[in-house]
């Protein structure tokens, strides 16, 4: 099973690993096709169709999929309850990570933090 997003699915932990190597900034969500997760999905579409930040790399990728664990078993993901996860990569790193819903004011926030041109 996959996402149905018009964003470019990660479906190994190996395609993870070479997504945050080969790209500087990364916003990846993990979840699944659900009510709070969705909405996030339409946002990153949004955004990577805008142009404005093509300096970011927009990626989803299903919770339940078992190569799913790199995202599920992140030290910064430990205490979440809600879906999606959603990590932030910088050179490789994570440098955010959320849980459930966001708006798009809070995903604005972060990308202007943490990945500013």
């Amino acid at each position: 099973m996959t996402l149905q997003t018009n964003l470019q699915h990660l479906t190994s932990a190996a395609e993870v690993e070479k997504t945050i190597n080969e790209n500087e900034n990364v916003m990846v969500c993990c979840g699944r096709m659900g009510p709070m997760c969705v909405p996030v999905y339409a946002i990153m579409e949004d955004l990577e169709k805008s142009g404005k930040y093509n300096h970011v790399a927009f990626r989803d990728m299903l919770f339940d999929h078992p190569e799913a664990a790199i995202i599920r078993n992140l030290p910064e993901c430990r205490g979440f309850m809600g879906l999606p996860f959603t990590v932030y990569y910088k050179n490789g790193k994570v440098v955010k990570a959320t849980s459930s819903i966001q708006n798009l004011d809070q995903i604005l926030d972060i990308l202007d933090a943490e990945f500013a041109q």
